[in-house]
């Protein structure tokens, strides 16, 4: 797994991994040419890199004229001249070590199943080493075990899929190994029947005629109507909780119905002669210019500045500037009017009592994936209609979302759980929140888009949606890694982004990046959004707490550490995603790497030195800018 080592005597970021390839052939150390820097860790990468090296062997074996006819590109320098006697050592050096390398090629490719993504090889030798790393360091404190319960709960997908076919292998073990027995024992087969059918233990007539009676369907269906989602006595208790739970988010359903009467009455929602520079009123237009003037295309706006300027409308003026700037509004023909109306809407049905992913979230989820958009690289990449669909998923991507996790509303069996069968329930809901909107009237922002044009706007924004999963987090990466190796590896160091699939795999990665972008932003922001973050754990700790229920993990307000967790937290999981994220756009990301290895620094250092737990400063406060700038200068000058 690649994690945060420190940085290199050249003020980049080192890499390590471990592999089974072959030593001989220095497939795990760093390659020779200076274009491919730092280890390469995909199994895909890793495959071409050997075929190079066996290319450039076979041809100095056999001194083979080289034609380049298919204009092959490698990382490596041109091949050594000279005739090499069969009999000499080098010959049988190199021979044997292109042999061995081959026979792991072929190892590899046997690997890969049919229809199966390369990058399920990457996703999975990632998933494998970070447990791996992830069981060590946790094993030496309850804090750090905790830490590392979370993100394994978090950021790779569920392990029941992988219990479940464990379990079937282990059903076909022991059916093999029955089988087995029953040829070797097939002389005692009709003694053995008998008594079976005597016990009335195995014989599936007997139980067919015992189990089936008439009234089979209803009490199933009274038995499901009392329990709901069990089927055990016991689950009673638990649809008790359930239904508590309902009552209490029941926001999840009924803002939506409510919340289009919301839309604050002092706000001009488009129906006036003219809009505002900003889409909205605002009792501070001149000096929210001047924030958009100076700071809209950098890195690190401070959304909590533009919501107070904008009087709790960050969302709606952030979106409102960006789509005029990219011109999209224009080139879609979008209705100012209605797009305002639409953003509104849209803001309103975020829960403003959420501490942490509520509209300020998506604004700056949003800013963030426009200034990732202007990478020198990804220059003319992309389509208006693929950067249209971005930054619409990055308003909506969480809109009407509760304050607590999928995993929450799987364990209470929430009704958004049983809709969309436990699968990214909440990014599920949140896309048909934002769709369902459109459908409202004088909301539709997409009205002049032509059919297909429309349906493959909603087809990226699912995918773009779903991508914000957390639980994705390791495929992302590992998708991302191999592209980035693979371009390393193929010599030309351009990115191919030709088809549909790799510029969709960007465009996910860039709102996954957007989503965990708070660790890479500047300290003062980044220490009031883990405030937010931390606080809204907690309340869904104490909702699990007052249902009886298990503590999630990082959700414990009495055991939580705040600094240990963050060091955690970058270095297991945002930290290879931005490194790798800067390989792919260098050297364009380089301030935002730089800045989330600071931010680290700062928390490992006062995690050493304060050792405060969280429980000591009871919830946390969601200061004010100046006020965080005091707290932060009087911090460091007592360090």
């Amino acid at each position: 797994m690649i994690v945060r080592l420190g940085r290199s005597s050249t003020g980049g970021a080192t890499v390590a991994t471990s592999t089974s390839s072959p030593s001989t052939n220095g497939i795990t150390g760093v390659l020779p040419d200076s274009s491919v820097e730092g280890v390469i860790v995909t199994p895909f990468a890793q495959v071409l890199v050997s075929m190079q090296r066996i290319r450039n062997a076979f041809i100095r074996l056999t001194a083979a004229q080289v034609s380049n006819r298919y204009n092959i590109t490698t990382v490596f320098d041109s091949v050594p001249t000279g005739n090499l006697a069969q009999d000499s050592s080098d010959y049988k050096i190199i021979a044997n070590e292109t042999l061995e390398e081959l026979e792991w090629c072929l190892k590899q490719l046997e690997n890969i199943q049919t229809k199966r993504p390369v990058s399920d090889m990457a996703f999975s030798k990632f998933k494998r080493l970070l447990n791996k790393e992830l069981n060590s360091f946790g094993e030496a404190d309850k804090s750090r075990h905790q830490i590392s319960a979370y993100i394994c709960e978090t950021f790779l997908e569920t392990e029941k899929d992988v219990e479940t076919n464990e379990e079937i292998d282990s059903m076909l073990e022991r059916r093999r190994s029955s089988g087995q027995s029953h040829n070797s024992t097939s002389g005692q087969d009709t003694n053995t029947t008998s008594k079976r059918q005597s016990s009335g233990t195995c014989d599936p007539n007997a139980n067919v005629t015992n189990t089936r009676t008439p009234d089979t369907t209803s009490s199933l269906s009274s038995s499901v109507t009392k329990t709901r989602l069990g089927s055990t006595g016991s689950m009673s208790t638990e649809s008790r909780k359930s239904a508590q739970l309902n009552d209490s988010s029941g926001l999840l359903t009924t803002k939506l119905s409510s919340s289009s009467k919301s839309t604050s009455q002092n706000v001009d929602d488009g129906n006036g002669p003219y809009l505002p520079i900003h889409g909205v009123e605002t009792p501070n237009d001149n000096e929210l210019e001047e924030r958009f003037s100076q700071c809209l295309d950098e890195w690190g706006l401070d959304i909590f500045e533009i919501d107070r300027l904008s009087n709790g409308h960050a969302l709606t003026t952030v979106a409102y500037r960006i789509f005029q700037k990219r011109d999209l509004l224009k080139t879609f023909c979008i209705d100012p009017r209605v797009f305002v109306r639409y953003l509104l809407r849209v803001e309103s049905t975020y829960h403003a009592d959420v501490p942490y992913h509520n509209s300020m979230h998506a604004a700056d989820v949003l800013q963030t994936a426009h200034f990732l958009l202007q990478a020198e690289a990804l220059d003319d990449v992309f389509s208006d209609l693929e950067i249209l669909a971005v930054l619409f998923a990055a308003v909506i991507h969480d809109v009407d979302h509760p304050g607590v996790t999928n995993q929450f509303l799987i364990n209470t069996g929430h009704e958004l759980a049983l809709q969309y069968n436990d699968a990214s329930v909440l990014e599920n809901h949140h896309l048909y929140m934002a769709f369902k909107i459109l459908t409202e009237k004088d909301c539709d922002i997409f009205a002049n888009l032509g059919g297909k044009k429309r349906q493959t706007l909603r087809r990226m924004v699912i995918e773009l949606v779903l991508a914000t999963d957390m639980s994705k987090h390791m495929s992302l990466l590992a998708d991302l890694r191999t592209m980035v190796e693979t371009k390393k590896v193929s010599g030309s160091g351009m990115l191919n982004l030709d088809n549909y699939a790799d510029r969709i795999q960007i465009l996910q990665n860039m709102i996954h990046c957007a989503d965990l972008s708070n660790p890479a932003k500047p300290l003062r922001l980044y220490r009031k959004w883990t405030g937010r973050l931390i606080e809204e754990f907690f309340r869904q700790g104490d909702k699990e707490r007052k249902l009886s229920l298990e503590i999630s993990p990082m959700c414990d307000r009495e055991s939580v550490e705040v600094e240990k967790s963050q060091v955690s937290f970058i270095d297991f999981v945002c930290h290879p995603l931005w490194e790798t994220w800067c390989d792919l756009v260098h050297p364009c990301a380089q301030l935002i790497l730089d800045t989330l290895e600071d931010n680290r620094d700062w928390y490992e250092c006062h995690t050493k030195e304060s050792k405060i737990k969280v429980t000591q400063l009871a919830r946390p406060k969601l200061a004010t800018a100046a006020e965080d700038d005091e707290e932060i200068s009087t911090t460091s000058g007592n360090t």
